[in-house]
């Protein structure tokens, strides 16, 4: 599991930094792209890394500010064009459908696949056989929430030896039990997927938040993950101009991956008036609290390793 940051900078674009948008492509063997937010130009940030449009299979949207939404249409139109014709999921605070089918409309931006709406409320919001994302409302002008992904926990790796011991034939029967499934052999015994497997492989948690000021979910919706992603839209002095667009500080980012027992920190959404020469000492003012902090830039990506 890695993740992409498409763009890293606060409300509008500047040489340096698009506006927001964050790319996580999931685990083989899909290797499914889930994208949180998609501001101006995003399509345009996608051509510069080597994710693939086709592979996208839901969109999470935090809040409905422009430097948040203002590419979505164009992102949508073009998946078509890249053999993506798959259903999209697609998430957000009432109003993210009003938006995305009147600017397809009125563009007559026509798709090749189905839009599966999902106007959200905190909670569970999504889940199948290998995630859960929950949803949590933070404090900001407009409605907007976080997002909490969790993998969930997977089978061991299995005991060859023991499997070849109790006469298991490779093949389909492996398959079964690698996914954790108890199968039966020919002669009507039962072998379970736990005795054959070694400890469960942990899952991964990662919490991407929208624009917020601090909140108690903002630390419920991180806790004990493993990655934090955080705006961090102002410097350290500058809380109460923070406060007043309801955005956080590095300080008040990393106050919050502290509290919440995060392993590591990731900042973004940096307001444009700081330049590339400012961000070392942005990084700083939050290493001084968590020392796992990072601020991103535009296509910086990583690997998620599982714990």
């Amino acid at each position: 599991m890695d993740i992409w940051f498409l763009g890293t900078g606060a409300g509008r674009p500047t040489k340096e930094r698009n506006v927001t948008s964050i790319a996580l492509r999931l685990p083989e063997p899909d290797c499914a792209l889930w994208l949180f937010d998609a501001g101006e130009a995003t399509q345009h940030q996608f051509m510069r890394t080597p994710l693939k449009l086709n592979k996208l299979e839901a969109l999470f949207v935090t809040h409905l500010h422009g430097d948040h939404t203002f590419g979505i249409p164009g992102l949508l139109g073009t998946r078509s064009y890249v053999g993506g014709n798959g259903p999209l999921k697609l998430f957000g605070p009432p109003g993210i459908r009003e938006f995305t089918e009147t600017a397809l409309r009125l563009s007559s931006t026509h798709l090749d696949y189905e839009i599966e709406y999902h106007e959200i409320e905190a909670g569970v919001i999504w889940e199948n056989d290998r995630f859960t994302i929950e949803a949590r409302e933070l404090e900001h002008r407009v409605p907007c929430f976080g997002y909490r992904i969790v993998e969930h926990d997977r089978p061991g790796k299995l005991n060859a030896e023991k499997l070849k011991a109790l006469g298991v034939p490779e093949g389909p029967l492996y398959g079964m039990l690698k996914k954790g499934i108890d199968i039966t052999m020919p002669d009507g015994s039962t072998i379970s997927a736990a005795e054959v497997s070694g400890a469960p492989l942990k899952g991964r948690i990662i919490t991407i938040l929208g624009d917020t000021k601090p909140c108690s979910n903002t630390v419920l919706l991180a806790r004990n993950a493993d990655l934090l992603v955080h705006e961090a839209t102002f410097a350290a002095d500058q809380q109460e101009k923070a406060h007043l667009y309801g955005h956080s500080t590095t300080a008040e980012a990393a106050e919050a991956a502290r509290e919440a027992g995060a392993k590591q920190l990731i900042m973004t959404h940096f307001s444009s008036r700081f330049t590339e020469l400012h961000i070392s000492e942005l990084e700083q003012e939050a290493r001084a609290i968590f020392p796992n902090s990072h601020a991103a830039h535009d296509l910086f990506h990583m690997m998620i390793p599982c714990p």
